[in-house]
């Protein structure tokens, strides 16, 4: 005999709440306080709720949610245009959720896969707890992560430490021995922060070639253009400066090559300099760069994704992106 199924009543009755509320967590959960959606969500798990059908009706077009920091960023930008330009969009429209706080990001992770108005979801550049997998693959919501792997979900990734190793073996190449690193320093806690895999590998990879990578050659900076520029005249203005100072961001590289030209330093004569990312505007300021292929990530999430829609009974997927690198003229 088939055990009867829990409805938005038995929610409601097992939180100690109105029907509206249930409602109101699973479609707006961000005008419920956090101790009542809390409630409310501890009673759909403890039911094994599932929102009807009649619930979930949509329009022709399906939905692809993505979750992600930062939506002004470069790198973030490139990522979704790669998203948006591969998504079939006589099928799919695509939603966008902005993640400021900690908290906004768990709220969605919770909530998003009982609403049943999303056929998949990718979630960029964010960290996902076993606990929160579990939940997406409980309520069958197609998801891809993009540089946070995890084992039970499909991910497509970068070895961060294999770039800063990538970035240390061309600048010794290229003759230098006083290198500096320069990394952000500004972000969140619910981001994660791929800058300090770079720097383990470049660190690594310096030491294996016998060249010391001193305190005062590692700089850490807010990610902007002022902070980065006090940064980069520290580094240049110390009596034995870098001759080549590998950058985690292309933002950040940009920054450096402008106090560069301001100190009349030649650029690589003097002066090398490489990023990370090869975003668009690093080919415009011919920036030796390490690429990322941000656009090819969304464009892979997508095809992952619409695939794990299409069939349900496909396994996890996980992509390695490999990287290299972009010779142009500043180092």
């Amino acid at each position: 005999m088939n055990k009867k199924k829990s409805t938005i009543y038995d929610v409601a009755k097992h939180a100690g709440v109105s029907i509206t509320t249930v409602s109101r967590v699973l479609n707006d959960p961000f005008k419920v306080n956090p101790a009542t959606r809390k409630r409310v969500l501890t009673a759909i798990d403890a039911l094994s709720f599932v929102p009807a059908a009649e619930a979930r009706a949509r329009t022709k077009k399906g939905r692809i949610g993505v979750i992600t920091p930062f939506f002004t960023a470069p790198s973030f930008i490139q990522r979704i245009r790669g998203i948006a330009s591969s998504l079939p969009t006589n099928k799919f429209e695509l939603i966008i959720y902005t993640v400021a706080s900690t908290e906004i990001l768990r709220q969605y992770l919770a909530t998003l896969p009982l609403t049943g108005n999303l056929d998949g979801l990718i979630i960029i550049s964010l960290p996902i707890s076993d606990a929160e997998a579990r939940w997406l693959i409980k309520h069958e919501l197609p998801t891809v992560l993009i540089e946070y792997p995890h084992p039970d979900l499909s991910c497509v990734e970068i070895d961060d430490v294999e770039g800063g190793r990538i970035a240390a073996e061309y600048l010794i190449r290229k003759g230098h021995r006083r290198i500096a690193f320069l990394g952000d320093t500004d972000l969140p806690e619910y981001a994660i922060h791929p800058v300090s895999l770079r720097l383990t590998g470049f660190r690594q990879t310096l030491r294996e070639y016998g060249i010391e990578l001193p305190d005062e050659f590692v700089r850490l900076a807010s990610y902007t253009q002022e902070q980065t520029r006090q940064v980069a005249i520290e580094l240049l203005s110390l009596p034995e400066p870098p001759t080549a100072i590998f950058a985690a961001t292309d933002f950040q590289a940009l920054g450096v090559l402008k106090v560069a030209h301001q100190l009349n330093v030649r650029v690589p004569e003097q002066l090398a300099v490489i990023g990370f990312d090869d975003l668009d505007m690093a080919e415009y300021a011919d920036l030796t760069t390490i690429s990322q292929h941000l656009d090819e990530s969304g464009k892979l999430a997508v095809e992952i994704l619409i695939a794990q829609i299409e069939s349900s009974s496909q396994l996890p997927r996980h992509v390695k992106i490999p990287l290299n690198l972009v010779e142009r003229k500043t180092a």
